[in-house]
């Protein structure tokens, strides 16, 4: 068995500043998407310039950011959050939802659309291939917080957590298992796909469909959130039910891809 590595979760004191790996890896993820984004915008069929590039950039960093703060809240502790809104700013304390980010990403980038009057979809499709960096940042800044850990495990690459919470039994890291799916793997699939011109939809719609389909095989290694539990027939998690939309909507956008739509 693996001992998880005993990283401590602040990267760096300055001053009375605590500046967090987890926080780090937002920063990094946020910071390789824009790079690779200016590198997308040369293509010629890309609907955005490096200018348009470097102000999407901040519509997507602030959706991110509150989508997934409100998302958790919301979503993972809302008895909470209605006993005391203000939680929603103590963000030391933890917590952030993906679903919620997608979410405010989804409406940072409708707005960043009408803005500059470019079709939505077009701006989905050439972000949605940079967002697996932050996945794969966020999932390591999970596991090197030592949260988000798997169900029990033999398997020999099972990772005893140090958090008392988990027990000095053998876990799945299921936070690594999703850094290679959501991360490695997805990024792989949708910057191979998006290499030439597509569809417009269609690589939104392969993102929804293989982001949910990870999302919702890992969840069944994963432990649920403790203050949520199974929601239904003793497997089912709140990761699960919020993904099903996803690949719905997914299985739509490349049914539908193609299809012209009118200007934002």
């Amino acid at each position: 068995m693996i001992f998880q590595p005993n990283i401590d979760p602040v990267a760096v004191h300055i001053g009375p500043l605590a500046v967090r790996w987890y926080g780090l890896m937002y920063l990094i993820g946020i910071s390789a998407g824009w790079i690779l984004g200016r590198m997308r915008t040369r293509r010629p069929w890309a609907p955005i310039n490096a200018r348009q590039m470097d102000d999407l950039v901040w519509y997507l960093a602030l959706g991110v950011l509150v989508g997934a703060r409100v998302g958790y809240m919301l979503f993972y502790d809302f008895p909470v959050f209605m006993e005391n809104p203000l939680r929603l700013f103590e963000v030391w304390r933890g917590g952030m939802s993906f679903h919620g980010g997608l979410i405010g990403t989804v409406i940072g980038m409708w707005w960043f659309a009408r803005k500059e009057k470019v079709r939505f979809f077009a701006v989905t499709d050439f972000v949605a291939p940079l967002a697996p960096i932050g996945l794969f940042c966020g999932r390591i800044g999970n596991f090197i917080n030592g949260e988000l850990w798997g169900k029990p495990t033999t398997l020999p690459w099972g990772v005893v957590f140090r958090d008392p919470l988990a027990g000095l039994v053998p876990r799945h890291p299921s936070e690594l298992y999703e850094a290679l799916l959501e991360g490695v793997t997805l990024f792989t699939i949708l910057w191979l796909w998006s290499g030439k011109k597509r569809p417009v939809r269609s690589t939104s719609g392969l993102f929804l469909i293989f982001y949910g389909l990870f999302r919702f095989l890992v969840e069944f290694v994963r432990e649920p959130d403790i203050q949520l539990g199974y929601l239904a027939f003793g497997w089912v998690t709140m990761g699960q039910i919020l993904s099903l939309p996803m690949i719905l909507f997914g299985v739509w956008l490349l049914a539908t891809a193609g299809r012209e739509e009118p200007e934002a």
